[in-house]
């Protein structure tokens, strides 16, 4: 911390798993592999996708640049988590800290709308595949790539913008292996009740919203998919099928940890 009149908090202690120097180890193998083997499939999804033109369809593009905010999403953090194994003192700067929450919010807020892109994808393509080359055009789906990046990184600076103002100038141990937003704000020497409201709020307002219209689309998607009885429409419960897991693997953790507090 700075001495002087106005101390403040220069950086953040991380609170990762902890254990004896040989299970620190072990963690350290454990977590580099499946963060490689995280890392190397989504980029080879990526590098297909790229590379095969019958791959060049709507679906795939949205698919690979799902993998490609996977791979900034696991990278943000897990490379430091990973790191940090090694070393006794587990510390990252203000600076970081808070590239950290805005990259956290960014990519995720990016992932959620793209997820939604999909869902919309798959509605046409099942509901209504008389029109679907006309709806889901390169243009279109372009822009709902970039309309994803552009929500989530105004929903991060909307989260990021309240917490650099903030004072921290007493303790300074974030407990979890990166900087969570809501373990962070409880740090600064100020109340921030209302500012926990505000921002619980908004990243719940992105989630749910998100997620309500994913339910909707799905619901229809499965009504559609059930009324009618073709190798067509087998295949499209089984794209369907992937999507239903990825939806739930992604909302699943985020509503447990965050949307039940």
């Amino acid at each position: 911390m700075d001495q002087g009149n106005n101390s403040r908090v220069t950086e953040f202690v991380l609170h990762s798993l902890s254990g004896p120097q040989e299970l620190q180890k072990f963690y350290f193998a454990f977590f580099t592999l499946f963060y490689s083997s995280t890392v190397l499939g989504n980029l080879l999804i990526v590098l297909t996708v790229l590379s095969e033109s019958a791959l060049h369809t709507p679906m795939y593009f949205l698919l690979s640049n799902l993998s490609f905010i996977d791979v900034c999403l696991s990278s943000f953090a897990t490379p430091k988590m990973i790191a940090d194994f090694l070393t006794e003192h587990k510390i990252i700067s203000f600076e970081g800290c808070m590239c950290q929450i805005f990259f956290q919010h960014a990519f995720g807020g990016a992932e959620m709308m793209l997820l939604v892109a999909m869902a919309y994808d798959r509605y046409v393509a099942i509901c209504q595949p008389l029109h679907y080359v006309a709806i889901m055009s390169i243009r279109k789906c372009t822009g709902l790539v970039v309309g994803s990046w552009l929500i989530g990184i105004l929903h991060s600076v909307s989260q990021l913008v309240f917490v650099v103002s903030l004072p921290f100038c007493g303790p300074n141990n974030v407990d979890n292996f990166f900087c969570d937003l809501p373990l962070v704000i409880k740090l600064a020497c100020t109340d921030t009740y209302v500012l926990e409201i505000l921002m619980l709020s908004d990243s719940d307002l992105m989630a749910m919203s998100s997620f309500v219209l994913l339910l909707i689309s799905y619901t229809v998607i499965v009504v559609t998919v059930q009324r009618r009885s073709s190798l067509g429409m087998a295949k499209a419960r089984a794209t369907l099928t992937a999507h239903v897991t990825v939806v739930t693997l992604f909302y699943g953790p985020c509503i447990f940890i965050y949307a039940f507090p």
